[in-house]
């Protein structure tokens, strides 16, 4: 199952939607990015590049400093980017990503785990991690391949 997820994620694709729902299913807007940033993925067999922008970007998008939004990079002035190597674990639906680079660099070496499908041409990511105040929430991305 491991290679026909990894055979699937290989392309370009774009962001339709990355929404923030909390334990009761209400929805939570991410402040640097928001819930509706352009955005670009790319895999390769063996890498991906990452990169997100939020629509309405002022570049004075910051968290306080010392604010975790756990299980994720950390964006910088409204823009996030990041790339690196990744691999499909034995469940054939979990992708783990190792972050060669990123715009933070304290995101740089970080393992991160996701939920991953494909169907025809649309992924689907899933992530839990937490808004900046510490509410826990599960992020979903849309996309739609474009190569």
């Amino acid at each position: 199952m491991s290679d026909q997820l990894a055979a699937k994620l290989v392309g370009s694709w774009e962001l339709l939607s990355r929404i923030d729902r909390n334990q009761a299913g209400e929805q939570r807007e991410e402040p640097t990015l928001g819930s509706d940033p352009v955005a670009f993925l790319v895999f390769d067999k063996a890498r991906f590049a990452a990169q997100f922008m939020k629509r309405a970007r002022t570049g004075t998008e910051e968290l306080p400093s010392g604010t975790s939004v756990g299980n994720n990079s950390r964006a910088r002035g409204g823009y996030d980017a990041y790339f690196g190597t990744w691999s499909v674990l034995a469940d054939g639906r979990t992708v783990r990503t190792r972050l060669v680079g990123a715009l933070s660099l304290e995101n740089v070496g970080a393992v991160f785990d996701r939920r991953m499908t494909v169907d025809g041409d649309t992924l689907v990511i899933e992530l839990d991690t937490n808004t900046p105040r510490g509410e826990p929430v599960t992020r979903k991305l849309t996309w739609r391949r474009v190569g």
